[in-house]
């Protein structure tokens, strides 16, 4: 990285901290500090709740998931808009109404106790083993471009976001996240502007399109019923809306940042301006991963992007196999290429996409079974390194082939998606510890300062465990997936949980509290043993909790009096 890269990336950062401390002093009482004091208009509550969810996986895993296996990871997000038309007709009201502080005061009031701490329990969990991923995925790029100590970099990540995260809380959270978005947004672009401007002159975007197409990077639509298949239309549509459901109107990360809204309509606007831009961004957002794909059919790919770990495996006795698989991948890749110089000399590459799919199709089987077996050598000679590099795919076009201080903004934009995600993450779970655990189990009357203080040392505490978590993490197959199946684990019984509370006024606090913790533990056996893609977890925990528990309302609890809200 050139100095200018540098002064980008730390000047944005430095921005970022300075920027959230200043603006949010002197915030001091439960209000200002936990609700931004109800101050947040419409595209601030929009532009927060996007910004929660778009952390630094996003940016740097989505692009490789596209890279690998095409569009049609976009169809998980086919339910979010539907449910974001439940949650601000049925959620949003109700949280106003009662004037909360988390989405969990609210089952204390229709059920009980235990109910109201069991579903902050399982949010807390979730959550926290969340923020630990959201540090730990941009601290292992910078760790492996400059080979520093990772740990180091998980602390001095998370330490950025804790310090305006307990400056200003909530406040700070939104005030700062307008500008993350805006720098994302306009990195993106630009990488894609970059990627288009690389390619051969002959290549346009409609060309890069066939090819991409002639590759099966743009199958979008799957409409098959197979539950083993993690993306489909049908878990999009089904497994996707209860898991955006639970997480846009039960997560606190989310629920804290339209709880801010000043008013119910400035909330509900907010989360329609999320629902109409989510997909798009996201499908851009793998649109420039396939375009990556593109330009690495004219520029020749590493076999393994993740560069240090091919570097180690060169070190061992498998040295003299990773280099007669690279050769295999250059003499197919040459081939390739003569391929599709010859369509594009011909200049009819559009409309012979059929017979371009029929013999393009050999080169790319070649090149998946040659990198296939280099992931075999790591496995077998380095059983410590990860053998997926899905997610190194972007960082690794970033910084081999941006011209200087375009790096840098790329970096930023990966770093700023984190401090985002993470602040919001920090400060919902210091406010559910806060609010639903201390104040509520341990010291109930306390003044507005105490409390105040109580949550800046929960987000500190909270800070530290993710940080100490992002120290034992590790690659999974996808981090971006990764995320979305801790979700997945959790949020279908906590969905049950809710939906129950709001629309089955028969049920009471019994019958839902066993409920919940018997499809939990059935949801952990269902994902351990693999039976079914993670997405249908959350409809399935979902779906159990609600009928299970209108099970035993009518049975075992029958006799009980219906607590009155």
């Amino acid at each position: 990285m050139s100095h200018i890269d540098w002064i980008i990336l730390i000047g944005t950062l430095a921005f970022i901290v300075i920027y959230g401390t200043w603006k949010t002093r002197g915030t001091h009482n439960m209000d200002s500090y936990l609700r931004g004091d109800n101050e947040a208009k419409w595209w601030t509550v929009g532009l927060s709740v996007m910004a929660t969810q778009a952390s630094a996986i996003t940016f740097m895993s989505t692009p490789g998931q596209a890279f690998h296996d095409g569009m049609g990871f976009v169809q998980f997000y086919f339910g979010l808009p539907l449910a974001m038309i439940i949650i601000c007709v049925t959620f949003v009201p109700i949280y106003h109404k009662l004037k909360v502080y988390t989405a969990y005061e609210f089952l204390e009031q229709r059920f009980d106790l235990k109910t109201r701490s069991l579903t902050a329990g399982l949010f807390l969990i979730q959550r926290g083993l969340a923020a630990g991923i959201t540090i730990y995925a941009p601290a292992i790029i910078l760790s492996t471009i400059l080979g520093w100590n990772l740990n180091l970099l998980n602390f001095i990540l998370g330490a950025f976001v804790v310090i305006y995260t307990v400056s200003g809380g909530t406040k700070a959270v939104n005030v700062t996240q307008k500008q993350q978005m805006f720098i994302i947004m306009t990195g993106m672009f630009v990488a894609f502007y970059v990627i288009m401007a690389s390619l051969p002159e002959n290549i346009n975007f409609s060309n890069a399109l066939t090819i991409a197409g002639a590759s099966e990077k743009l199958n979008i639509l799957d409409f098959s019923f197979d539950p083993e298949s993690r993306y489909t239309f049908w878990s999009g549509i089904t497994g996707g809306l209860f898991l955006a459901l639970s997480y846009f109107g039960t997560d606190q990360s989310q629920v804290q940042r339209y709880l801010s809204g000043r008013s119910i309509k400035e909330s509900q606007w907010g989360l329609v301006f999320n629902g109409l831009l989510k997909v798009p961004m996201q499908f851009f957002i793998l649109l420039v991963g396939v375009m990556v794909f593109v330009f690495y059919q004219y520029n020749k790919p590493p076999v393994f992007f993740n560069e240090s770990t091919l570097t180690k495996l060169k070190t061992t006795e498998a040295k003299a196999d990773v280099i007669k698989y690279e050769t295999a991948y250059d003499v197919v890749y040459e081939e390739k290429n003569t391929l599709l110089q010859k369509y594009m000399s011909e200049g009819n590459i559009n409309e012979n996409n059929i017979q371009l799919k029929a013999e393009l199709t050999p080169y790319l089987d070649d090149e998946k079974v040659i990198r296939e077996n280099v992931k075999e050598l790591i496995s077998t000679h380095l059983p410590k390194e990860e053998t997926n590099d899905k997610d190194y795919v972007f960082i690794s076009f970033i910084l081999k082939y941006l011209p200087q201080g375009l790096i840098g903004l790329l970096l930023a934009v990966i770093f700023s998606a984190a401090m985002s995600s993470t602040a919001s993450e920090l400060n919902a779970l210091a406010t559910t510890t806060t609010i639903d655990i201390y104040k509520r189990n341990i010291k109930p009357d306390q003044s507005d300062q105490h409390y105040v203080m109580t949550s800046k040392l929960f987000t500190i505490l909270w800070g530290a465990i993710a940080i100490g978590f992002a120290c034992f993490g590790t690659l999974f197959e996808n981090l971006i997936q990764f995320v979305n199946i801790i979700g997945s684990v959790f949020y279908g019984t906590i969905l049950g949980i809710f939906l129950v509370a709001f629309y089955f006024k028969n049920i009471k606090a019994n019958a839902i509290f066993i409920s919940a913790i018997i499809i939990e533990i059935m949801i952990i056996v269902i994902f351990k043993l693999d039976l079914v893609g993670y997405l249908w977890l959350n409809g399935i925990g979902c779906v159990g909790v609600i009928l299970l528990s209108s099970l035993l309302q009518a049975s075992l609890f029958r006799n009980e009096n219906l607590k009155v809200n």
